[in-house]
């Protein structure tokens, strides 16, 4: 008996070990953003005052273009995902893009809400502070919510519509990266907020590649600083708990813009069926589909996506 019960604790005692140890390794408290800017805000980015944030932007290409492309990000992303696009177009086209509230060098939002109708709002702040009078607005998952739910709030100042793997309708996802996952447990927040493996960041991206072969360390160490950033995931997990997938889907048949969908055949977090909703009820609306590839296809493959992007804006 005395045997069997030193086994037991000898056990319970290498499993506190080995814990202990994983959270050892695994500790990442917050970053402050001006540890991060180094590395994540070369030239070109630039900081503007938004709603009492310090909003991380770039703005590049002519700044006479008469319709600038705005790219939006999407959950646990940044201004970043868009450089193949950003390569591809600024020589033609003024293309700005940045970081939302809550992600990326932006940060958390002062007063915490991360409501979508609070989102679409804070474009709109951004459209008047550049002084933006009609663009061409493009979303990748959560910032294509942003995209289509903008457009149908300030139709004035939205030309043309380019949704890439969207979030707006409710969905059911067939595999869904670990962070997410962690991210919607409230009684995880204490421990994610100071604990977070390089390795469960490696996994979520490689989750939504279609080709997970694609994800090299560079674009690791992207998505993990930025996540480290100062109030990031407390905000993930408030954003996830106030902006539900598919609660405004309604809006969506009153889009009017000329509306272009891109979408990965490999999309398992938001699967490509949602691309036909959104085909059937955008009127006029034109969808490509692209083989191989997961719910990043502009990050994933940038040559490939823009390229549809280019026909769309009737671009050479």
């Amino acid at each position: 008996m005395k045997t069997l019960l030193k086994a037991v604790l000898g056990l319970l005692l290498l499993s506190v070990v080995l814990v202990a140890g994983g959270v050892a390794l695994a500790w990442a408290p917050d970053r402050p953003v001006d540890a991060l800017k180094a590395r994540w805000a070369p030239a070109p980015s630039q900081f503007i005052t938004v709603r009492g944030m310090q909003v991380h932007l770039r703005d590049e290409g002519p700044k006479d273009d008469p319709e600038p492309i705005v790219l939006l990000h999407g959950t646990s992303a940044s201004l970043h995902t868009w450089d193949g696009w950003v390569d591809a177009l600024k020589g033609q086209r003024r293309v700005i893009r940045l970081d939302l509230p809550g992600f990326g060098l932006t940060g958390p939002a002062p007063d915490g809400d991360y409501h979508l109708t609070r989102y679409t709002s804070f474009m709109k702040d951004v459209f008047d502070q550049l002084g933006l009078k009609q663009v061409v607005l493009a979303g990748n998952s959560f910032g294509g919510t942003v995209s289509w739910m903008t457009a149908q709030a300030y139709p004035d100042h939205v030309a043309k519509l380019v949704l890439v793997d969207a979030g707006g309708y409710p969905y059911k996802a067939t595999s869904v990266p670990i962070g997410f996952k962690l991210a919607q447990i409230p009684a995880l927040r204490p421990v994610i907020a100071n604990v977070l493996p390089r390795s469960m960041i490696e996994s979520s991206v490689r989750n939504v590649y279609g080709d997970p072969s694609k994800v090299t360390p560079e674009l690791i160490d992207r998505y993990y600083e930025l996540t480290l950033r100062e109030g990031n995931r407390d905000a993930l997990s408030a954003r996830f708990k106030q902006s539900p997938g598919g609660e405004h889907a309604e809006l969506i048949k009153q889009l009017r813009q000329p509306t272009l969908i891109l979408w990965g055949s490999q999309d398992h977090l938001i699967p490509p069926d949602n691309a036909e909703h959104f085909k059937q009820d955008i009127a006029g609306s034109q969808l490509v589909m692209f083989e191989g590839l997961g719910h990043v296809p502009q990050e994933e493959d940038p040559a490939r996506t823009v390229a549809a992007l280019k026909t769309f804006l009737n671009l050479k």
